[in-house]
C-alpha cells in the first residue's frame, strides 16, 4: 500500500503542465554498450584496415601473364607473418607499378610483416623495401627543420669477461641446489670454492651459459633473461611464456628458445630466433615434437642455420632469417644431419630405399656443392660423429651383413682436410657402447663389449693412411668416455647403475694414472682448462649424497662439497684464445720455463694460506683470552652479591668453611673367599 502511495505521489505534477519525457541536452545514451558489450567489442573501428595495410616497394614489374605467378610468391613470402585478407596490384600500360598493397587480418601481423621481411632479397634485381601504410602520413607531416634525436642513457652492464682477468686464472661454474631454489656462482680454487655471486629462486628450472662464456641464461614461466658482467647484472630478456629449452648460436649473437604452449596456426611461437644485442623477434617457427633438440642446428660461424623435416632440408641464412637461395633442399628419406664444427659443411645420411643402397653426403654451404659421397649396405643405422676442429669425420654404421644375424660396427673415418677426402674402416662385431673424438687431436676411443666384459680400445688416425690400435684395456667398469678439452687426458666412467666407477687415462703412453669411485656419481663435468674435473651426485636422478667432487686430470681428489640437494653444476666456458697456433706452440717450447714461475707462485701461495692460518689462530686465542679477562672481572665483582646470599658463607673455595665439617668412616664388602687348606 505504501509502495502504491509513492508511485502516486511521483506522478503528481498541476494539471496545466504536461511533464517532460524529453532526455536533457547532456544525456548520452549508453544502452547499448550495456546490452550489445560482447558485440560491440568487435565494432570495426575507423582505423581498422589501414592499421593492418603494408605497402611492399621494389616488386617485379610484370604483365598479365606472370602476374599469377608473382602473387603466388608474394603469398608465399609474406602469408606466414599472418593472414592476408586483401591485395592490391596496381598497375599501368599492361605492367604492374613495381609496388602493391597487402591487408592483413590484425595490425600486429602487418607489425611483423614490416620488421622480418624489410630488406628481403627476392632476387640479385629486387630486394623489398616494407613499410606500413600508416606510416606515410608520419612521414608527411615531418617538419622541415632538424631536431636532434634524445640521446638515450648509456647502460653499463661492466666488462662482460672480467672472469677472463683473474690474475690466478681461476675458471668459474655455477650451482644449482636447495631442489632448485638456490643458485651460486663460484671461482674454482685448490683450497676450497669462492663465492662470486648467490641468489635465491634466480632460475625456476634449470641455467645455460652461452657457448664463450658471456651470458648466463636463467628460465621463467614468462620467458628467458640473459645475465652478466661482474656484478651479474640482467642484460636482456625475451618473453616467451613457457619456455622449456634455449640454445644459442656459436657467435652468441642469437638465442633460439622453445614453448609447447604458445603455437597457433597463423602465427608460429613454438619456436623463436632472437637477436640478443637488441633483444628483438627475429622469426618463430612452427615446431611438432622438440624430441630431438635442438630442432635448428647452426654452421659453426653462425652465418647459417638448418632444421630436418620429412624428406626435407630446410637452410637458412643470417641476419635475413630466410631459406638460403629461398628454397629447401629436396633429400627423399633423410634421417640425420650435423654441421663440421670447423667449416661450413653439412653432412647428411639417407637409409637404402629398394635397390638403392643408403648414402653418406658432405655439401659445401652456401654452394650446396658435394664434396663427397659414401654409399653403404645393409645398414640398419648411422651415427654422425664430428672431431671438435672438423678434421675427421667418424660415421658409425651398424650393418647386417647378409648370412649373418648379428650387428657389425663399422667406423667409417672420413679425412677432411685431405683432397678428395678418402675414407678409412674399422670393423668391431661387439656390440658399441660409446664413441668419443679427442678434442685436438687424431685419436678416438671406443667402448665395447656387455658387461662385465666391458673394454675400452685407442685408435690413432696416422698421417699416412693408417688406422692403428694403440692400447685396449679389458673388464671396465665404465659406460662413458669423457676427453678433457684439451686432449691426452679421459675419465672412464661408469654412472648411475655403475656405481661411478672412474678410470683416470693418459693416452700418450696409455696409462692407467688412477682408478675411483665415486658413489652414484650421475655427472662428470671438465674445466675448459683441462686440468680440473668434477664428479656429481644430481638430486634431480638421485635423492641421497648429493654432492659434488673436484678432481685433478691425474685423478688425485681435492675435495668434497656437500650441498643441500644438490642439483647442478656447469663449469663456465671460455672464448678462444686470441694466441696463434705458432704463438702456442712457442708457449710449449718454453713450458719449463714458465713451470719454475708457477711453482714458485704455488709456494708463495701456500706459504701466504699457512701465514693466514697461523694469524687466524692467533687471533681466535687473542679474542679468547680478552673474553677469559672479561669474564674473570665479573666474577671478582660478584664476590660480595654471592656472600650475600649464601649467607656469609664464601663457597668459592672448597676449603673455606673446614669448621663445619664432620669425618665419617664408611665400610663395604667387597668379597670373601674360602679356600681348604687341604687343596694347598
Amino acid at each position: 500500500m505504501r509502495d502504491t502511495e509513492n508511485m502516486e505521489a511521483e506522478m503528481e505534477y498541476d494539471d496545466g503542465e504536461e511533464p517532460s519525457f524529453s532526455d536533457p541536452e547532456d544525456f548520452v545514451d549508453d544502452s547499448d554498450q550495456e546490452l550489445l558489450e560482447d558485440v560491440l567489442r568487435d565494432k570495426p573501428q575507423e582505423a581498422d584496415g589501414i592499421d593492418s595495410v603494408v605497402v611492399v616497394d621494389n616488386v617485379p614489374q610484370v604483365g598479365p601473364e606472370r602476374l599469377e605467378k608473382l602473387k603466388n610468391v608474394i603469398q608465399k613470402i609474406f602469408s606466414k607473418f599472418g593472414k592476408i585478407t586483401n591485395e592490391f596490384y596496381p598497375d599501368a600500360d599492361g605492367k604492374t607499378k613495381g609496388y602493391i598493397f597487402l591487408e592483413y587480418s590484425a595490425p600486429s601481423h602487418a607489425h611483423e610483416a614490416v620488421k622480418n621481411a624489410d630488406g628481403y632479397k627476392l632476387d640479385k634485381q629486387h630486394t623489398f623495401r616494407v613499410n606500413l601504410f600508416t606510416d606515410f602520413d608520419k612521414y608527411m607531416s615531418i617538419c622541415d627543420e632538424w631536431e636532434a634525436p634524445e640521446k638515450q642513457p648509456f647502460k653499463d652492464f661492466g666488462n662482460l669477461r672480467h672472469w677472463l682477468e683473474d690474475p690466478d686464472c681461476r675458471d668459474q661454474y655455477s650451482v644449482i641446489y636447495d631442489s632448485g631454489e638456490r643458485t651460486g656462482i663460484f671461482a674454482n680454487d685448490v683450497k676450497e670454492p669462492i663465492e662470486i655471486e648467490e641468489r635465491a629462486r634466480w632460475t625456476e628450472t634449470y641455467v645455460r651459459w652461452s657457448p664463450k662464456g658471456t651470458y648466463l641464461a636463467t628460465f621463467h614461466q614468462r620467458g628467458i633473461a640473459l645475465w652478466g658482467g661482474e656484478k651479474f647484472k640482467q642484460i636482456q630478456r625475451f618473453s616467451h611464456q613457457g619456455v622449456q629449452l634455449i640454445d644459442f648460436s656459436p657467435c652468441e649473437r642469437y638465442v633460439v628458445t622453445f614453448s609447447p604452449l604458445m603455437d597457433t596456426k597463423d602465427d608460429p611461437q613454438a619456436i623463436i630466433i632472437w637477436d640478443v644485442l637488441t633483444g628483438h623477434k627475429k622469426r618463430g617457427f612452427h615446431c611438432e615434437s622438440s624430441a630431438h633438440w635442438p630442432i635448428f642446428k647452426w654452421s659453426p660461424d653462425g652465418k647459417f642455420f638448418a632444421r630436418m623435416t620429412l624428406d626435407t632440408l630446410s637452410i637458412y641464412e643470417t641476419p635475413s632469417m630466410g631459406l638460403l637461395d629461398k628454397k629447401s633442399l629436396k633429400i627423399n628419406g633423410i634421417k640425420d644431419f650435423s654441421w663440421s664444427p670447423g667449416d661450413n659443411i653439412i653432412a647428411f645420411w639417407v637409409p637404402e630405399d629398394k635397390d638403392i643402397p643408403a648414402r653418406v653426403t658432405l655439401m659445401q654451404l652456401p654452394s650446396r656443392n658435394e664434396i663427397r659421397v659414401r654409399n653403404l649396405f645393409n645398414v640398419v643405422d648411422c651415427k654422425l660423429h664430428w672431431q671438435k676442429n672438423g678434421d675427421y669425420l667418424c660415421v658409425k654404421v651398424d650393418r647386417t651383413p647378409k648370412g649373418t644375424q648379428g650387428v657389425v660396427t663399422n667406423f667409417e673415418i672420413f679425412r677432411m682436410r685431405e683432397k678428395q677426402v678418402p675414407v678409412d674402416v674399422v670393423e668391431m662385431k661387439e656390440s658399441i657402447i660409446a664413441f668419443a673424438w679427442e678434442p685436438n687431436g687424431s685419436k678416438f676411443a671406443v667402448l665395447h663389449g656387455e658387461a662385465p666384459r666391458i673394454n675400452v680400445s685407442f685408435y690413432h688416425v696416422k698421417n699416412n693412411g693408417k688406422i692403428d690400435l694403440i692400447k685396449m684395456f679389458d673388464k671396465q667398469q665404465a659406460n662413458s668416455i669423457f676427453w678433457s678439452p684439451q686432449g691426452q687426458f679421459l675419465v672412464l666412467a661408469g654412472l648411475r647403475s655403475m656405481n661411478g666407477a672412474l678410470a683416470f687415462v693418459d693416452t700418450s703412453d696409455c696409462t692407467m694414472m688412477n682408478i675411483a669411485e665415486h658413489y652414484m656419481a650421475s655427472d662428470v663435468e671438465w674445466d675448459p682448462t683441462g686440468r680440473y674435473v668434477v664428479t656429481s651426485v644430481s638430486w634431480w636422478s638421485h635423492k641421497v649424497d648429493n654432492a659434488f667432487w673436484l678432481w685433478t686430470f691425474q685423478g688425485r681428489l681435492l675435495q668434497k662439497t656437500n650441498k643441500e640437494r644438490f642439483c647442478q653444476l656447469l663449469w663456465r666456458p671460455r672464448p678462444p684464445s686470441l694466441l696463434t697456433q705458432e704463438q702456442i706452440k712457442l708457449i710449449k717450447k718454453d713450458l719449463k720455463k714458465y713451470s719454475k714461475i708457477f711453482e714458485q707462485k704455488d709456494r708463495l701461495s701456500q706459504s701466504k694460506a699457512s701465514k693466514e692460518l697461523v694469524d687466524k689462530r692467533r687471533s681466535m686465542m687473542e679474542e679468547y683470552r680478552k673474553y677469559r679477562e672479561r669474564a674473570v672481572d665479573m666474577y671478582n665483582e660478584q664476590r660480595p652479591l654471592r656472600l650475600e646470599l649464601r649467607g656469609g658463607v664464601n663457597t668459592d673455595e672448597l676449603d673455606s668453611n673446614v669448621d663445619d665439617w664432620e669425618e665419617e668412616t664408611i665400610e663395604f664388602f667387597i668379597n670373601e673367599e674360602i679356600i681348604p687348606i687341604g687343596d694347598l
